[in-house]
């Protein structure tokens, strides 16, 4: 009995130590388990090292004369958290903040209520785009307010009291546009693209979306270390420091002085015509570097507004249109270089009207009952040109056309670059199809293929792309230059150039471009005045053009393009009265800023002088000329003749001219008067940046 009750004594103390060992066991692993958790969570403890971020820019837009036209900055976010403001502080707080930051202070109170009026508690962010200068000012504020004991601490879901302040944050990157409308629509406008996180800038129109990959931000820098008790980093031998790689800037081949004047200039003519709009542009004949590239529909591209949206499309590569009588001198090319005729070919011109078929007839203004083919063009008889290109087929009109780029892309360096229309073979063919395309009708081009069409005429038969960027360039100085998409190309012969060329002289002689002579300089060029179509329907509306050339003895040659949509006023719609006197005033301008120089030789003073737009006394278009000659009726002051350094309002002075006498016999123009000019004048091309930016402003 006694041996019994051992026995069950003995296995009640094994149980018992047997239970108490799993349970060491199960405490030994729920142990294990949580220093094991404890191991691979990540642990909101202080890191010992830190990173410092740089971020990468957007590549700058610079004008050949080293403006800035376009450039990136940082833009920063304002975060506070509204339980954390003292609400006797809240008024302090926003009165402050307005003033630091320019917001008003009814728009931040609006931003601490919901949409039921209720007080957030949470984050509310007071704006997203602050500038770098003003997120200094408001980081200052930031610890003036901690300071004066505006906030206060708050439990957070953990329990822990929390101050919780003003928070100025990096969030991004902004387009910045220092010139507001200047060059645009060249310069285009951009986009916002997000990571989340952080927001850039996207090209959407113009160079900014044409050359978006090159000047677009290339890789972040960051510099990380070590941290001190503070926070700050410890730049030692072990700290990395990456530098970033900003985007490529764009240096373009237009000038800020010239470009500026010229807009200043076609705005000035819009109003006298009373046009929708005008386009312009000047580029060098043999290199095809754009001068200028200018319209009167222009916009600020960091404001953007609803009545902007019509001129956001750049109408040089994007705007097809029937361009009318410019036409001519490609349709006599294309017959001069297969032979078929010469430029003293002649032609039955029937006194202006040819019947083609029973209800066909083509048309002139000017009734011959002959010219030869260079009379054609100096006349601009269609009935002429239309004999001119049945010398041709079809198949060889056609070509010739699509040789010198019509209905092909220009390679104008720009976001779009339309092809236009030309009618297929099958219509050519037909005599008046063909008749129709000879002077201008019937197929769709835009300002950028007559522009690079024409610059053959002044170049031996090669016609140039028109290139607005000359290079792009990295902050170290390297230059890398991008083949144009389309290559200049052969359109005609040098000898066929050649006799245009020579015509094209004649029509500025004694033709519908005669407003366009500039003593000293060789002018030459075409007019064009088209109806427009609405609705399969030519309407009393027209597209007004002139296309040519102007040389000096220096050997400088510029290709001008000038398009006047829609010019309402009495009789402006003819080219002669709208397109012609702005091409004089591009020409002047040209003259003023040093590219063109005139032969003094053959400088003849003109007996009245002209103005921007029409005045009682004066009904011409064109810059006054006294701004290079001495006037003839008016005494001037030694220091007033020949003045080269003026600022946009005298050389766009619109004071009624004096009339001249009669009498009065035109002089000629000695370049040894100038002698007489201050000894600080000197040429554009001569002055400093600063000197060219205080005329220009």
């Amino acid at each position: 009995m006694k041996q019994t009750i051992q026995n069950k004594a003995i296995h009640q103390r094994k149980y018992k130590i047997g239970l108490l060992f799993l349970l060491l066991v199960l405490a030994m692993g729920i142990f294990l388990s949580s220093v094991l958790k404890t191991i691979s969570t990540e642990r909101k403890i202080p890191s010992h090292n830190k990173i410092i971020h740089d971020r990468s820019f957007r590549g700058a837009i610079i004008s050949a004369d080293h403006y800035t036209l376009s450039n990136s900055q940082k833009t920063y976010q304002a975060v506070i958290r509204g339980a954390s403001i003292k609400p006797s502080m809240k008024e302090v707080f926003i009165k402050l903040f307005s003033i630091y930051s320019g917001i008003q202070e009814k728009v931040l109170r609006s931003k601490f209520k919901n949409r039921q009026g209720k007080a957030i508690q949470g984050n509310i962010i007071l704006s997203k785009t602050i500038k770098s200068s003003t997120a200094m000012q408001l980081k200052s504020l930031a610890l003036k307010l901690r300071r004066l004991g505006v906030f206060r601490s708050i439990k957070t879901h953990s329990g822990i009291d929390v101050l919780f302040g003003l928070d100025i944050i990096e969030n991004g990157e902004s387009r910045r546009f220092p010139l507001h409308d200047v060059m645009s629509p060249i310069l285009g406008y951009v986009g916002k693209k997000s990571d989340g996180h952080y927001t850039r800038p996207e090209g959407k129109k113009g160079l900014e979306r044409n050359y978006n990959t090159h000047i677009t931000s290339k890789k972040d820098g960051y510099f990380k270390g070590k941290r001190d008790v503070l926070g700050a980093v410890i730049h030692d031998k072990n700290s990395i420091n990456k530098n970033r790689v900003d985007g490529l800037d764009l240096h373009l081949n237009i000038p800020l002085s010239l470009q500026r004047r010229v807009e200043l200039m076609i705005d000035a003519m819009k109003k006298n015509l009373g046009a929708d709009e005008i386009l312009v542009g000047v580029m060098e004949s043999q290199t095809g570097k754009v001068l200028t590239l200018a319209s009167t529909e222009r916009y600020n591209p960091a404001h953007i507004r609803q009545k902007d949206i019509p001129a956001l499309n750049p109408k040089f590569s994007e705007y097809p249109y029937e361009a009318g009588s410019v036409i001519k001198p490609l349709t006599l090319a294309i017959a001069l270089d297969h032979k078929v005729v010469t430029p003293n070919t002649w032609f039955n011109t029937y006194n202006g009207k040819l019947k083609i078929g029973k209800k066909r007839t083509i048309t002139d203004d000017e009734k011959f009952d002959s010219l030869t083919a260079t009379d054609i063009i100096v006349h601009s008889s269609n009935v002429g040109i239309s004999q001119i290109s049945w010398r041709l087929t079809g198949e060889e009109f056609r070509e010739g056309l699509l040789n010198f780029g019509i209905a092909k892309p220009s390679g104008l360096d720009l976001s779009r670059d339309l092809p236009g229309k030309l009618k297929p073979l099958y219509l050519l063919n037909n005599k008046m199809h063909r008749a129709n395309s000879s002077y201008g009708y019937g197929m769709l081009v835009t300002f950028a293929q007559l522009f690079k069409a024409y610059s053959a005429f002044n170049n031996d038969g090669i016609a140039v792309t028109p290139r607005i960027v000359d290079y792009l360039g990295d902050k170290k100085g390297k230059r890398y230059t991008l083949k144009p998409k389309v290559g200049n190309i052969q359109a005609i012969g040098k000898r066929a150039a050649q006799q245009i060329h020579h015509i094209l002289v004649e029509v500025i002689k004694r033709g519908t471009g005669a407003k366009a002579q500039y003593p000293g300089l060789e002018i030459g060029g075409k007019t064009g005045t088209a109806h427009i179509a609405k609705h399969g329907h030519y309407v009393h509306e027209y597209h007004s053009s002139f296309y040519g050339f102007a040389n000096d003895k220096k050997g400088h040659k510029y290709t001008i393009g000038v398009l006047v949509i829609k010019a309402k006023k009495h009789h402006k719609y003819f080219a002669s009265q709208s397109a012609v006197p702005t091409f004089k005033n591009i020409t002047q301008l040209l003259v003023d800023q040093g590219y063109l120089k005139p032969d003094p030789k053959e400088m003849i003073q003109e007996k009245k002088k002209s103005s921007f737009y029409d005045t009682k006394e004066n009904t011409s278009s064109t810059l006054p000329v006294s701004t290079y000659t001495p006037n003839v009726n008016k005494k001037e002051k030694p220091s007033q003749k020949h003045t080269r350094k003026k600022s946009i309002k005298s050389l766009f002075n619109l004071k009624k001219t004096t009339k001249v006498k009669k009498k009065t016999k035109p002089k000629i123009f000695i370049q040894t008067k100038e002698k007489k000019k201050p000894k600080n004048k000197k040429p554009a091309k001569e002055k400093s940046t600063n000197e060219l930016f205080e005329d220009l402003f």
